[in-house]
């Protein structure tokens, strides 16, 4: 379980392709890894994944095809940036809100502009996602807790300040880039516990398709 607070950037050194699945290996400078121990969890770009080798500067991640297909992370290249945040303890502060790192689908940015001294991102979702965000709910994109400001459509709006701009990946973000989504959880259940019980009167999956 995560809480969508970014502390740091990490960069692909190495990506590896092994059997249809690949292997990372990702450099982390300035997140100290020192109590980390292999299993354990760590989100990448919002992705909850498990770290192997994890050393003074960095970790080793496989990622599964569904995950690869699924994600951003598919077209992750050697020398990009990832967002990092390791999994929550019991005494951490709970910033942001609740984060599992099972990626829903992608999102795609339509257009960023100032606002004071912040910014405001419009993204696109695929329409099986726009039911799940509500303005003023919360959505974690790469990694990143945000509070949506606007909803419309399949459209919603997000407000970045400065001090996430920096630390983050999502600053380099251009109109047309994807990001990784991950909708509310309690949105999730509650759509679940509301539909009417039997096996035929499931509510549609979440997918996680491409924008279409």
């Amino acid at each position: 379980m995560f809480t969508g607070i970014v502390i740091s950037r990490g960069t692909l050194l190495k990506r590896t392709e092994v059997g249809g699945d690949c292997r990372l290996k990702i450099r982390c400078d300035e997140l100290s890894l020192e109590s980390a121990r292999p299993g354990d969890s760590i989100s990448v770009s919002g992705t909850c994944l498990t770290m192997l080798e994890p050393g003074v500067s960095g970790f080793v991640a496989d990622v599964s095809q569904e995950t690869l297909s699924l994600t951003t992370l598919g077209s992750l290249r050697e020398g990009q940036q990832v967002n990092l945040e390791l999994a929550l303890s019991m005494d951490d502060r709970m910033g942001g809100h609740l984060v599992t790192g099972h990626v829903d689908g992608k999102a795609r940015l339509v257009s960023r502009r100032e606002d004071a001294r912040a910014e405001r991102f419009e993204f696109e979702v695929p329409r099986e996602l726009a039911r799940y965000i509500a303005r003023k709910g919360s959505v974690c994109l790469d990694g990143v807790s945000l509070t949506v400001n606007e909803v419309d459509d399949r459209k919603f709006s997000v407000c970045l300040i400065p001090h996430t701009l920096e630390i983050t990946t999502l600053g380099r973000l251009k109109p047309g880039d994807q990001v990784n989504l991950e909708v509310d959880l309690i949105a999730r259940y509650l759509e679940r516990l509301m539909a009417p019980a039997g096996p035929d009167s499931t509510p549609d999956t979440v997918t996680g398709q491409g924008l279409d």
